[in-house]
């Protein structure tokens, strides 16, 4: 059974933290097989704003982006099609573990022009398959801000076995779900 943080503390009238919530469950015999935390996989990763484009030297495919992430400005080299001036996106800054793409991004030369960091995809966040372009957030996002927090991936998951000793821990869910004011 999964649900989220949010969803949980809703019916509990607490201020613990995931971690102590989580560990109660355990002690009242119910397995908490998985925390699923994307907001803290994707800490690093910001909300940027793309000031600049303009054609890469070096290569017909890329493009030279700067990016502001609220904290400074940076120059990235990106294939992406649809970058382009004007448009919001996930700014992952030098040192940032992309998962999607199983790395960890340090300052380099692409086709001899240097690039800070990335723009993402939705596969580079293993949020889908998508790879075509560069995630485009809306254009009311605060630069700087943080990006899970805009993709909505900011609650955590907690994916939780039934035990057979335990089917009491059910009847809230089905009763919740039954309902017809549920």
């Amino acid at each position: 059974m999964k649900f989220t943080f949010s969803w949980l503390k809703e019916h509990l009238d607490t201020d613990r933290s995931l971690e102590e919530i989580t560990d109660m469950l355990s002690m009242i015999g119910l397995e908490v097989e998985a925390i699923e935390d994307k907001a803290k996989k994707l800490a690093p990763f910001v909300v940027g704003h793309v000031t600049a484009t303009r054609q890469h030297p070096n290569a017909d495919r890329l493009k030279l982006c700067t990016v502001d992430m609220g904290t400074g400005i940076f120059e990235v080299v990106c294939g992406a099609p649809n970058a382009r001036a004007g448009i919001k996106g996930v700014y992952a800054p030098e040192g940032s573990y992309i998962p999607g793409s199983d790395m960890t991004l340090k300052k380099s030369k692409i086709r001899g022009i240097e690039s800070c960091g990335m723009l993402c995809s939705e596969r580079e966040l293993e949020m889908s398959d998508e790879h075509d372009g560069i995630i485009e957030l809306p254009a009311d996002a605060e630069i700087g801000s943080s990006a899970a927090m805009v993709l909505g991936l900011s609650d955590p998951v907690i994916d939780m076995e039934v035990t057979p000793n335990r089917p009491d821990a059910t009847c809230f869910i089905a009763e919740r779900f039954e309902s017809p004011l549920g």
